[in-house]
């Protein structure tokens, strides 16, 4: 594992320097860089590019301006405000800390890295730059893009992810942290990563650590970080049984609260290849006056790929209806939803609505 670049004396202060004169001074959440709006971004910014976090954030936070805010909300709304986002654990995780906050802190987000890093949702890195961003505290981070900016910068072997070499770039990020001018730090070492020292097409020209980079003296900037060893991503199918009712009204029920877009309401979910039409019949008391096969939907997630057969089904609600509540609703296009939805769902509501097909 090699580890070359020049000292702590010299990375700092070069972007440091850079920042000034080229970070992003003007992102919403540095305007008043709260530990509660700080949490929120970096919660958010987590497998998330920021061109789409800005998107969200400012309506997040004014909808849940504080943490007293967020823990009294229930958590449907707060997935229907995350809804797009992905990863949608990272928005349960943000309502359950949350309530904890409130219970056990008194509303106030805890200043001290233990108390933070015991909240669900928040590594040691998010805490980091918590206590960093918001308050200026002298604490390492290890976000994607930091990891980035270390395995290049000291040219090292090896995929992130690995306990050694995750062990080594923890050591370098505490190294280079200076002891000043914290807060600033933080931000452009993940600058850097995200707008120049990025994965595929790295800007090397203009990086104020060109001098010294050991990726950029060994030619070797497109091989380093090591990716993730390759793995087969498995292949899973499954049929949404898509049940719309005389008034044109959707049928959906909320997920498990793990897993596959926990806590989302979606439609049901039936095995593809049987009898599908017997099932609604017997499962939501409908009657089935039509049905018909629509196109298939594809949709990749981190540990495997998901086939989706949609099936629409027009029905009529029988004498014992299947009403609101226990986890189902009957939605109406154009009524307002405050559940999150996953993409697809919304998607084919959007295409079936009337008007649109």
């Amino acid at each position: 594992m090699s580890s070359r670049g020049p000292g702590t004396e010299a990375f700092a202060p070069r972007l440091l320097a850079w920042y000034a004169r080229h970070g992003r001074h003007d992102l919403p959440w540095k305007r008043e860089p709260t530990p509660y709006r700080v949490w929120v971004s970096e919660i958010m910014l987590q497998q998330t590019q920021v061109a789409t976090v800005l998107s969200y954030f400012a309506p997040f936070v004014r909808r849940f301006p504080d943490v007293a805010a967020l823990a009294a909300a229930e958590v449907d709304e707060v997935l229907h405000r995350w809804s797009g986002l992905g990863y949608y654990a990272r928005a349960r995780n943000l309502h359950r800390a949350a309530r904890l906050v409130r219970e056990r802190h008194g509303g106030e987000m805890p200043g001290d890295i233990e108390a933070l890093t015991a909240l669900p949702g928040i590594g040691a890195s998010t805490a980091g730059a918590i206590l960093a961003l918001a308050k200026g505290e002298r604490h390492p981070i290890l976000d994607a893009n930091v990891q980035r900016v270390l395995c290049r910068y000291h040219a090292i072997d090896g995929w992130p992810g690995q306990s050694a070499v995750r062990k080594r770039l923890w050591a370098l990020a505490e190294r280079h942290t200076p002891r000043s001018e914290v807060a600033a730090y933080t931000q452009a070492i993940m600058d850097l990563g995200a707008t120049l020292c990025t994965r595929r097409r790295p800007v090397c020209a203009l990086c104020p650590l060109e001098n010294g980079c050991g990726a950029r003296a060994e030619r070797r900037q497109h091989e380093l970080p090591a990716p993730r060893p390759k793995r087969e991503r498995p292949q899973r199918r499954t049929a949404f049984l898509i049940l719309r009712d005389a008034g044109g009204a959707f049928l959906l029920e909320r997920r498990p609260p793990s897993g596959v877009w926990g806590g989302l309401f979606g439609f049901p979910e039936g095995v593809p290849g049987g009898d599908l039409r017997a099932e609604c019949e017997r499962r939501f008391d409908v009657e089935v006056k039509a049905m018909q096969r629509l196109g298939d939907l594809h949709h990749g997630f981190t540990h495997y790929a998901l086939d989706i057969e949609p099936h629409l089904f027009d029905v009529v609600r029988r004498g014992s209806e299947l009403r609101d509540g226990d986890g189902r609703i009957w939605h109406a296009p154009g009524d307002a939803l405050e559940v999150g939805l996953a993409v697809p769902v919304s998607r084919l509501i959007e295409m079936l609505a009337p008007g649109t097909r």
